[in-house]
């Protein structure tokens, strides 16, 4: 890609070797003459390679490097690359007695190679233990952990804490099953319902690498299409690795799997098969004996065996972006296994996110869409109505229901369950335009204003006071806040509708599947229960408050996450029909009638080049204390084209409340800074506010200082 958010880029190749100098320099100093390790009173050395190069697993930036250790002749044959090893490490570690090294902690590690010489020139501590002779790290796998870590301004090792799950020693002593032949090139089946379907999957039995972004038709046959993309790459004798939201998702492509290639050809990796079997399963794929994998977020870095296909579902869903450092997205991992690879690449979704549309406008990637005539035979009828269309009757009114989505519930009534989404609580209203309801941005950096106490504006990226806002759109001067979504709305519809079951499913209880019978199914966004034979009718509720929060995405989320319930619907020849309670003249709302999200994605990506925005635009976000963030700031050697807007304050943490990603502790006052790079610099200041992370770090300075690459939330 020519962009800089493409394939390989990020520190694919890594920070300049000057930058790292200055790393390692803040560590130990010039370079010392290379020697051979000493022997020591009463101790024998391996006599072949006797210095193991050690990646220590201490997560901070200033020690992202290998030390050097003596390997005993003892722990010879169990050293070997890739093992997990204990070295001491820390407080007394240089400490000499009877000619050997000794003091300080154990702390684990893996051995990264063996060497003949050293670059210390001082006696060699010695490996004090080899906890497995399982190799878990292989050159692959150490290959893309140091391009991510590089990408996303972070260590080696909290990258190699997120790719290697925690050691299990019963399913490192189970042997694993024996490889399965390849399996037959499977059929199209319903890939034959896409223009260039068929020819995608030739293309994947056949050994080569087609990379597409796949807009899924609605309905529920986007899992098995899924399947045979993977049956048809590991027909050409390749791996595969699918990534997906969440543990439902994964149940129903493993489901699709097992019913297509029958059971033992892939592995399932997610957190609720518990440490041991997913340990185990992650085995199975590192040793070679399954050559397919489906998983959730952490599944990105399953060390699959000559990978021929990565594929990922829902790019757009939140849950694909890892919260601990150095907090990587699954996609843009994906990207950088694609890359270094070789291999296929597949994003699919409903919907479509701006960052793969992107991806087809560079012409890296192909589009992999349906016919409009095939869409519409396949998608319900959308109908929209304004949140000042009340309802009419008292049956309405106890709903807070327009009277047109009454109407849908009752006739979707008589036939199947009827589907609700609402928003979650907590979404922050923003300020729009009174008259036309286009967001409120400043004129500066174009980032979202918000009201502050006196009744000023001012921007929440650069902090600027804007006193003369008028409307870029219509030319309006008057501003609204935007609506909260509704709430105890199972109650009301309860009243509502009486005779009828009402169902509920959200965050403290997700249901999977329901029944085929008349009920209300009321759901938060992305907890949507599967409905057998399909919902009769769906009412997209508040959607003001999703198209109003204060986030750059919040339009493009909106039809996402409308898109993803809607197609749980029956098409529209079969009675299926979905109202949505939004303004009908919106961007996102028009998107939805239409069943056009690649239009929609399109259409964003082109207004976000023009004003500067991600992911055109590569951004960092540097949090902390306004005097760590102003040293922070002065430190780093920014790219000559790189701009900070900012700094703003941040929301506190209210006692008693969980604490959010990125947000202040509790009783501290934090701010943000935003570093907005052109496309070609956004590896560039990765490296440099690496660099200044780590020698901050190597200082002990003790306030503080959090950056993150790409931040999910930039509003």
């Amino acid at each position: 890609m020519s962009s800089d958010n493409g394939p390989g880029d990020g520190g694919a190749e890594g920070p300049p070797p000057e930058q790292l100098a200055l790393i390692r320099e803040s560590v130990r100093g010039a370079d010392v003459p290379r020697a051979k390790p000493r022997t020591w009173r009463g101790a024998a050395l391996a006599k072949d390679r006797p210095v193991a190069r050690v990646l220590v697993d201490k997560g901070v930036l200033h020690l992202d490097r290998y030390f050097d250790y003596a390997v005993p002749e003892e722990l010879d044959a169990d050293a070997q690359p890739g093992v997990r090893v204990r070295v001491r490490f820390g407080a007394g570690r240089h400490r000499v007695r009877d000619g050997r090294r000794e003091g300080g902690g154990l702390i684990d590690g893996y051995l990264i190679e063996r060497r003949d010489e050293s670059d210390y020139s001082g006696p060699l501590a010695a490996l004090a233990q080899v906890v497995s002779p399982e190799p878990v790290l292989g050159e692959e796998l150490l290959g893309l952990a140091r391009a991510v870590a590089d990408r996303y301004a972070g260590s080696l090792a909290d990258v190699l804490q997120l790719a290697v799950p925690p050691r299990s020693a019963r399913a490192e002593k189970r042997a694993s099953p024996e490889p399965l032949p390849a399996p037959p090139a499977p059929d199209a089946g319903t890939w034959a319902r896409y223009e260039y379907g068929p020819a995608f999957l030739d293309a994947l039995a056949s050994g080569g690498s087609p990379r597409a972004v796949w807009n899924a038709l609605p309905g529920p046959e986007w899992s098995e299409e899924i399947a045979r993309a993977v049956a048809a790459t590991l027909a050409s004798g390749r791996g595969a690795l699918v990534v997906v939201p969440d543990g439902r998702t994964a149940a129903r492509v493993d489901a699709a799997l097992t019913d297509l290639l029958g059971k033992g050809r892939h592995a399932l990796l997610t957190a609720d098969a518990g440490p041991e079997k997913r340990y185990g399963q992650w085995l199975a794929v590192r040793r070679g004996s399954v050559r397919a994998v489906v998983g959730t977020r952490a599944a990105m870095f399953a060390p699959v065996r000559d990978l021929g296909l990565v594929a990922i579902w829902d790019d757009g869903d939140d849950s694909h972006s890892e919260q601990h450092a150095p907090q990587p997205h699954a996609r843009d991992v994906l990207l950088l296994r694609a890359s270094l690879d070789k291999c296929a690449f597949l994003v699919g979704s409903w919907s479509c996110t701006v960052e793969a549309a992107q991806l087809v406008e560079s012409g890296w990637a192909r589009p992999l869409t349906a016919g409009r005539d095939q869409v519409r035979r396949t998608a319900p009828l959308v109908r929209t109505v304004g949140d000042t269309d009340l309802a009419r009757d008292e049956a309405a009114r106890a709903a807070r229901l327009p009277s047109l989505a009454w109407q849908a519930v009752r006739e979707g009534l008589k036939t199947g369950p009827v589907l609700v989404q609402v928003p979650r609580r907590g979404y922050v209203p923003r300020l729009a335009c009174a008259q036309c309801r286009a967001p409120a941005r400043c004129a500066h950096c174009a980032g979202p204003l918000q009201a502050q106490d006196a009744g000023a504006l001012r921007c929440e990226w650069c902090g600027r006071q804007e006193h003369s806002w008028h409307c870029p759109e219509c030319g309006g001067f008057r501003l609204r806040a935007q609506v909260v979504g509704a709430r105890r709305t199972a109650e009301e519809l309860g009243r509502a509708f009486p005779a009828v079951p009402v169902r509920t499913s959200g965050r403290e209880h997700v249901l999977d599947t329901v029944p085929d019978a008349p009920a209300l199914v009321v759901s938060t966004p992305g907890a949507e229960p599967v409905a057998e034979g399909g919902y009769a009718a769906a009412l997209l509720l508040d959607g003001w408050a999703m198209l109003g929060r204060p986030d750059l995405r919040s339009g493009e989320d909106a039809l996402r996450r409308w898109i993803g319930a809607a197609a749980l619907v029956r098409p529209q020849g079969d009675g299926g029909t979905v109202v949505v309670v939004a303004e009908p003249t919106l961007r996102p709302v028009q998107a939805l009638v239409r069943w056009d999200p690649v239009g929609f994605a399109v259409r964003e990506l082109a207004e976000r080049a023009e004003l500067g925005f991600p992911p055109v635009s590569r951004m960092a976000a540097v949090s902390g204390t306004p005097e760590a963030v102003a040293e922070f700031l002065a430190a780093v050697e920014s790219p000559p084209d790189a701009e900070v807007l900012g700094p703003v304050p941040l929301p506190p943490t209210l006692p008693g409340r969980p604490r959010r990603p990125g947000a202040p502790p509790p009783g501290e006052q934090w701010e943000r800074a935003l570093i907005r790079v052109p496309p070609g610099s956004g590896s560039a200041l990765a490296a440099a506010l690496k660099t200044a992370q780590a020698a901050r770090m190597a200082r002990g300075s003790g306030e503080p200082v959090r950056v993150r690459i790409d931040p999910p939330d930039i509003g």
